[in-house]
């Protein structure tokens, strides 16, 4: 049986973030964020640069101070106690620092002793991250000597040597090529079965294939929150038909295209690719309703054939871009720089 304390704890988000604001002189960079994130979900954070990302992730992570609202991690709060909460986060900062000029083995013996796991569990920890990170043919090199990809494996060893409840990635597969990305995702996806992990990155299927949920944010302020395919088939889409006459009467494009611009949710109507012969081909934009069965109707009832019919949905991209386009044209200036952090305080 659970003590109440202990179903207390496990009732707790592990990630609150209520009206947080962070200013940098005249410019602000966060404008009244608010989410949560329950215990075990993988959330990828999305944005355009200077959008707020990483000025969010680093005040969870305890390096940068909100100009005001609370971030709070597992029921405790980032500002009241950064320590605190540090030895429950592993976090992978973008630049990835390393101490380049140490052997891995004694590069993640230093993490663990700053880290303060014991010394009675350091070699099992450092085992059981050199493992899932993949890095036991590495340990005897020095850092300056790896790959891209294998320092990012270094970087992710490092994050998860004390074992912590939430993981904070910040672009964890930039600069690697396509198979090393292909081997990070996997490990995230990994590690996201028994971790929360919060995602950020530009490469917009990694999210799809790794996060269950997702968050935009543009300008400082959360724009979205939800499913990725949620997100996409709420936004809509189109669906190319191709139509014969049913009585053998040539079709007047001009006549069809007016009858499908009238079927219920259409945006608009274009023309596409058909078989030739007396076929014709429209391509048709709809919002978030679904047009199909209003479209279905229409030819029946118009005497049309619908040879095919294949809709495709808005893709994640298509949405991210709706949500945050045109931000540094509007704003005029470019993106202040965030300050940079080491993740190493324990």
């Amino acid at each position: 049986m659970w003590s109440l304390h202990e179903v207390d704890i496990v009732s707790q988000p592990m990630i609150r973030i209520e009206g947080l604001t962070k200013s940098y002189g005249t410019a602000q960079a966060l404008r009244g964020v608010s989410f949560e994130v329950p215990r075990g979900q993988v959330v990828g954070f999305l944005g355009p640069n200077g959008a707020g990302k990483s000025t969010t992730m680093k005040i969870l992570a305890g390096f940068v101070t909100p100009t005001s609202g609370v971030a709070q991690v597992n029921g405790i709060d980032v500002s009241v106690d950064p320590v605190a909460t540090r030895r429950l986060i592993g976090y992978l900062p973008e630049n990835n620092p390393l101490y380049e000029e140490m052997m891995v083995r004694d590069y993640l013996d230093f993490i663990a002793d700053v880290r303060g796991v014991p010394k009675s569990q350091r070699q099992t920890r450092i085992r059981s991250a050199v493992e899932r990170c993949g890095l036991g043919s590495v340990l005897g090199k020095d850092i300056q000597q790896l790959s891209k990809g294998y320092r990012q494996r270094v970087g992710l060893a490092q994050a998860i040597l004390h074992d912590p409840d939430l993981l904070i990635l910040d672009e964890p597969t930039t600069g690697l090529d396509p198979n090393q990305i292909v081997e990070i995702r996997n490990l995230i996806k990994d590690l996201g079965r028994e971790k929360t992990v919060i995602l950020s990155t530009h490469i917009l299927s990694e999210v799809q294939s790794t996060c269950g949920r997702v968050l935009i944010i543009s300008e400082g302020k959360v724009v979205a929150d939800d499913a990725p395919e949620r997100l996409t088939t709420s936004e809509g889409g189109s669906v190319t038909v191709v139509l014969a006459s049913r009585s053998g009467v040539p079709l007047r494009p001009e006549q069809v295209r007016a009858v499908l611009e009238q079927v219920p949710g259409v945006t608009g109507v274009e023309g596409a690719e058909a078989e030739g012969g007396d076929t014709l081909g429209f391509s048709l934009r709809y919002g978030a309703e679904d047009i199909r069965r209003a479209l279905f109707d229409a030819a029946v009832r118009n005497d049309l054939c619908l040879l095919e019919m294949k809709r495709r949905h808005v893709s994640l991209e298509e949405t991210f871009r709706k949500l945050t386009g045109g931000e540094a044209a509007r704003s005029g200036t470019p993106a202040r720089a965030e300050p940079e952090a080491t993740p190493y305080a324990a």
